[in-house]
């Protein structure tokens, strides 16, 4: 990338969460960024800010002059942008490829997993800055505590998200690595769970020979790729017997955890959570695990994750009004729902848990239809939202009614106002309301918060 410090990149699907963050560390390596959104956003006004020349349509005028660019997979080939650069023969990157090149010479750590990894990203990021360290970070959300998804350090670390929805987190080629759970997903581009497990398999296969793999033993599929993995160091953790990071004395609360950290067999400290969840106490162990391993101090590392106050989408509260808590979280696999409302479950006490969820893909929804109908049942009541449909067509047949005729409390609205009307109007102080999904859903939190003020004024 150093040979590209005076000249420009473009970047097409600018506004993009993994994308923006690509484009703030180039800015901040002295390189000149253009970009593209098909839409204006919170995310293209602040790369302007930071001295990037957006746009908020895509068309060919907007490449001319760049010398290299960088798309999104969700971009289509015949994108004007992307005909122009492969008409011109400009070279030509996926995010993933520049983020290998961003991350080459420093102490790279990707975090990968079905599940959990923008949340275990960012926890890992402060964990290393409370250990007095700056790593630069390029993580899919954004890390409460500075407000922002990525940053350039001036330390040797380098913490990446590894996104395997297409697969190309393999161009990575990371130092080390969490895998904090295999499971089956993204089925749009994975026709079978096997090929999900292979191809964590090719990324763990890159990892450098002196490099470290950290693994959840409490996951099947992670242990299962831990345990066969050959060519670097492994590091396990999770609750399980016999694991090199052991979590015990677990306590649950409504808004954060208490542990007990045993270090291969060894009591080292407790862990102290401000975030709420059995699934963010193993997050927090695979950080503790990556961080033992590269010999940081034990008690500035529980330092840092006791400060971490989430990442943004991930159980992120919205606004309090009467009581009535809005919660807003990027959970779209049934998985991540489950772990979600268990946590909200408790979060809420005595109050209901109300929520509004909108599926993410076609395919997904397709695939999941009976798991995402048994995992929302855990709430007291779902409006289900019509599907998101992200870069996929519809499939016919396939509706998000489809999961809510098999819920015991859920109602299919597919209107967004009706549906925040609906929370408004039945929401009582004491309640937890949480818009749920990978989509636009988020937008509702603050029209139900403003919809409660009027209600209770």
């Amino acid at each position: 990338m150093q040979t590209l410090q005076g000249k420009r990149i473009h970047f097409i699907g600018i506004g993009g969460s993994g994308m923006s963050g690509l484009a703030r560390i180039a800015l901040a390596d002295g390189i000149s960024v253009s970009g593209s959104d098909a839409k204006d956003s919170s995310i293209l006004i602040a790369l302007s800010a930071l001295g990037a020349r957006v746009s908020a349509h895509h068309e060919a005028a907007n490449v001319e002059g760049a010398d290299c660019v960088i798309y999104s997979t969700a971009i289509s080939a015949t994108n004007p942008e992307m005909v122009y650069a492969v008409e011109r023969s400009i070279p030509i990157l996926t995010r993933a490829e520049a983020l290998a090149l961003l991350m080459k010479g420093s102490r790279s750590i990707a975090i990968a997993g079905t599940h959990g990894k923008t949340t275990t990203s960012s926890m890992m990021t402060v964990a290393l800055q409370a250990c007095g360290l700056d790593p630069s970070f390029a993580i899919g959300g954004t890390v409460t505590a500075s407000g922002a998804n990525a940053h350039r350090g001036t330390g040797d670390f380098f913490v990446a998200e590894a996104d395997e929805s297409d697969g190309s987190f393999v161009a990575y080629r990371p130092h080390a690595a969490i895998v904090t759970n295999v499971e089956y997903d993204h089925v749009d581009f994975f026709h079978t769970p096997e090929a999900v497990t292979q191809v964590f398999q090719e990324f763990a296969a890159t990892i450098a020979p002196d490099g470290l793999l950290v693994y959840c033993a409490d996951d099947s599929g992670a242990r299962n790729l831990g345990e066969s993995l050959l060519a670097c160091n492994r590091i396990s953790y999770g609750t399980s017997e016999g694991v090199d990071l052991a979590l015990d004395q677990i306590h649950l609360q409504p808004q954060g955890s208490t542990a007990r950290v045993l270090w291969k067999g060894r009591a080292v400290g407790n862990l102290e959570l401000h975030i709420p969840g059995h699934h963010n106490v193993l997050n927090a162990a695979a950080c503790l695990a990556m961080g033992l391993a590269l010999d940081l101090p034990v008690h500035q590392l529980l330092e840092g994750l006791a400060n971490f106050r989430g990442a943004g989408r991930r159980f992120e509260l919205k606004a309090t009004e009467h009581g009535i808590r809005i919660i807003d979280d990027y959970g779209h696999h049934p998985t991540e729902i489950r772990a979600t409302l268990q946590a909200a479950r408790l979060y809420a006490g005595e109050g209901r848990l109300l929520v509004i969820f909108q599926p993410h893909r076609f395919s997904r929804t397709q695939a999941f239809l009976h798991e995402f109908a048994e995992s929302l049942d855990l709430a007291d009541d779902v409006t289900v939202l019509e599907i998101y449909a992200a870069s996929e067509k519809p499939i016919q047949g396939v509706s998000a009614e489809l999961i809510a005729k098999g819920m015991k409390r859920g109602i299919y609205l597919p209107n967004f106002m009706e549906a925040a009307d609906r929370i408004i109007a039945m929401a009582q102080p004491g309640d937890v309301v949480i818009t749920l999904g990978a989509g636009d859903v988020n937008s509702l939190a603050p029209i139900i918060a403003d919809g409660l003020q009027r209600r209770f004024a």
